[in-house]
């Protein structure tokens, strides 16, 4: 199995993961963190921002916190430049061209995997020999197996300072 150190997530993993404190897409993101390297655009930041402060996910988490969520994307994650030529020039293209700038930030940081919970992205798995996996599949390509126990990777740095608001019986 091998590890990924150079990771792109699209927003509706990015989305689900602010959303759902401990879901799959949760700790799929918390491990990049710990374990890697999150790469963002102008463009897939933007659309991050712009609809994880949309007012119907108000009944479900608090804009100040959805907010604090973007606020952490953007502060650790590396951002990229990505050209609409860039995007334009992608090969294959995704079948929903809103997804080409996800399959162009992967080329312009040479990203191990692209994490996504969207069909039209997983289709194409894999893209120009990169993986595209659902959180689970990245979750469970990140583990390593220790004699007949799974146990994930040690991360390189704390998830507790990411995620203050994690609960602590979560082990993270």
């Amino acid at each position: 199995m091998s590890v990924f150190h150079e990771i792109v997530f699209d927003t509706s993993t990015l989305v689900s993961a602010a959303l759902r404190v401990g879901s799959v897409p949760h700790q799929a993101f918390k491990q990049a963190i710990a374990q890697g390297t999150v790469y963002v655009s102008t463009y897939t930041f933007a659309e991050l921002e712009q609809v994880l402060l949309r007012p119907k996910f108000d009944r479900y988490m608090p804009r100040d916190v959805r907010r604090a969520f973007v606020d952490l994307v953007h502060g650790l994650a590396v951002q990229v430049p990505v050209s609409a030529l860039n995007v334009a020039s992608v090969t294959p293209a995704c079948r929903d061209p809103k997804d080409n700038p996800f399959l162009a930030l992967v080329l312009a940081c040479a990203a191990d995997v692209l994490v996504s919970s969207d069909a039209d992205l997983l289709v194409l798995h894999p893209w120009r020999g990169v993986p595209i996996l659902t959180p689970a599949a990245d979750l469970l390509s990140n583990e390593v197996a220790v004699g007949t126990e799974v146990t994930p990777c040690p991360p390189r740095r704390s998830v507790r300072a990411v995620f203050p608001h994690t609960a602590p019986a979560s082990g993270m």
